[in-house]
């Protein structure tokens, strides 16, 4: 694992590319191969080196000046994040500018945007996640566990950990990717609680907390790791007030003596539990691997102040055994 302090650094975009520097002509785009919130990502190739590279297009706002601030700060946490596990922005690039091209169609699109550089990966988690062996789930358990640590230590949460945005590539190596929601924390801040794709989101969350911290990212990763022995979703719920149910069904219903403080979270009032229920997500664990299931039951803890740490979990029997 890479060292646990990241080099500090402030934004600096010229760093990255200025007007004159390097533009997008200097890639061949090869196929598009996602879209965001903030844009689409193209396979391409760096005609110079003819390494393959991921570029993200940086979607703008016509009625706004300047980039978007969630990606500013995505590029500032890249720029400070160095980790063998978590995906690394090699650069920035422009299109060429009005006056540049012939008319034709790449250059339609190129024209005024700005484009995030990445490192190219060869697939999502989410090919593999339903029909991975115990010992590649292991492997990508650890690396998932080591790239998230080194984001806590550094303060970073990320706020989306879902299978598609970790990645894959050379065989078994994960990397963590998109850090569009993720943001540096401090322990007295208040932050949305809008984030985290629904069926990985934490029930802190879902009841409206604006204060927390790690905790948060360590639920997505208990959510993964269970999707990985199931081979489906634990919690796929359509609405946030099914996706709660869901998770009171098998994590029992919060109260004062299970979850201290619970009680004061603004939506708590709002649920209701048809009948009492009792904690039980080990029942449907009972054919797997018992330090696999001892991780999981520890990382999807109601209260998370009683979580694993990523630090703990990769000292866990599981990682031993």
């Amino acid at each position: 694992m890479a060292g646990e302090e990241a080099p500090p650094g402030a934004l600096n975009l010229a760093e990255y590319a200025l007007a004159g520097a390097r533009t997008v002509d200097c890639f061949r785009r090869i196929r598009k191969i996602g879209e965001g919130t903030y844009g689409e990502v193209f396979e391409a190739m760096d005609i110079i080196t003819g390494e393959r590279a991921a570029l993200k297009k940086i979607k703008l706002d016509d009625g706004k000046e300047g980039f978007p601030r969630q990606i500013l700060r995505e590029i500032k946490l890249l720029k400070k994040l160095d980790h063998e596990n978590i995906i690394r922005l090699k650069e920035i690039v422009v299109s060429p500018g009005p006056a540049h091209g012939t008319g034709g169609s790449d250059d339609h699109m190129y024209r005024g945007d700005i484009y995030m550089v990445f490192e190219y990966m060869d697939h999502d988690l989410k090919k593999v996640l339903h029909h991975s062996t115990p010992s590649q789930v292991k492997f990508y358990m650890k690396q998932l566990l080591e790239g998230l640590h080194y984001c806590h230590v550094n303060n970073v949460l990320h706020r989306d950990i879902k299978g598609a945005n970790l990645l894959i590539s050379g065989g078994n190596l994960l990397k963590i990717a998109d850090f569009g929601l993720a943001r540096p924390f401090t322990r007295d801040g208040s932050f949305t609680n809008h984030v985290i794709t629904l069926w990985y989101r934490p029930p802190e969350l879902l009841l409206g907390a604006t204060n927390y911290a790690e905790a948060v990212d360590i639920w997505s990763v208990g959510c993964i790791f269970a999707e990985f022995l199931l081979r489906k979703p634990l919690f796929p719920g359509r609405t946030e007030q099914e996706q709660l149910s869901k998770i009171f069904e098998l994590c029992g219903f919060p109260n004062e003596e299970n979850w201290p403080g619970v009680s004061k979270l603004p939506l708590y009032k709002t649920i209701h539990p048809v009948t009492p229920t009792k904690r039980r997500l080990r029942d449907i664990f009972q054919n797997f691997d018992c330090h696999a299931v001892e991780l999981i039951d520890r990382m999807l803890i109601l209260n998370p102040t009683q979580r694993i740490s990523a630090q703990d979990a990769l000292s866990a029997a599981y990682f031993i055994h």
